[in-house]
């Protein structure tokens, strides 16, 4: 992260990951999206039931951001889009007749700027879980917003595929964060591997002995995605399988043993 002579509160956890080549297989799409890293379990009361949907206004002067956030989330099938706007003037009327559970901003938009819908729609519907979406890295802004309420702040960097689940984390309020900034305590090591945050995040999981299915709870994403994640984990480890992956990490210090962490 550059140091822009501001850092951002204590209480802010900036995650995210820099997609590689080939980390995804539709990687044609890619320029827009980071995914958060939760790097605790959260307790699913709904386990074994079907997420609920959630209700999105998109906004976006954009048209081809615009589109590629709706795709990506219809893909998904867990969101249902109420609302879309291409001027920040339309965001408050649209959320006050569709009652979204999530508003999705982008943060320059003619009529009224993100931060001004941002800070009016919490005023008047602090029930609505807002993200705003930016091309700036500047941890000032990042700041500006996380302090007027949003539940994440995505860089438009990456890859759509893991923005259902980022978004779904902030609707659950299991993530209050930048998104896709570079971590500046990811392990040498895994930087020399080529390893994505993401893909540090499940390697993790997998030396703690989680199964897939496991892993993609703890990480809101799909069983699926882990497993893609786990083949370019093993091909830029050197690695054949899951064993070998955590021996690895342990070796290199990807990961802190947990006898280590007994004896601490």
């Amino acid at each position: 992260m550059v140091d822009s002579g501001h850092r951002l509160a204590p209480s802010t956890k900036v995650v995210g990951y820099i997609p590689q080549p080939g980390d995804f297989p539709n990687e044609g799409s890619s320029d827009w999206v980071c995914m958060a890293v939760a790097h605790s379990a959260v307790p699913d009361p709904g386990a074994g039931r079907e997420p609920a949907r959630l209700r999105v206004v998109i906004a976006d002067d954009h048209r081809l951001i615009l589109e590629g956030i709706k795709n990506s989330l219809i893909e998904d099938g867990g969101f249902d889009i109420v609302g879309e706007a291409s001027s920040g003037e339309r965001v408050l009327p649209l959320v006050g007749q569709t009652s979204p559970d999530l508003a999705l901003l982008d943060l320059r938009m003619p009529g009224m700027d993100g931060l001004a819908c941002l800070e009016q729609i919490k005023k008047r519907h602090p029930q609505v879980s807002v993200v705003v979406l930016s091309v700036s890295t500047d941890e000032r802004v990042i700041e500006s917003v996380l302090s007027r309420g949003a539940s994440a702040y995505i860089v438009k960097s990456v890859n759509p595929v893991d923005l259902p689940a980022a978004l779904r984390q902030a609707v659950a309020g299991t993530v209050f964060t930048a998104i896709g900034m570079p971590d500046p305590d990811t392990p040498n090591a895994a930087k020399a591997a080529g390893l994505t945050d993401r893909e540090l995040a499940i390697l993790s999981a997998l030396a703690r002995g989680l199964s897939n299915g496991q892993i993609g709870k703890e990480l809101w994403i799909a069983e699926q995605t882990v497993k893609f994640h786990l083949t370019n984990i093993y091909r830029k480890l050197g690695v054949a399988n899951r064993t070998e992956a955590a021996r690895f990490a342990y070796q290199e210090g990807l990961v802190t043993s947990p006898l280590l962490e007994h004896d601490a």
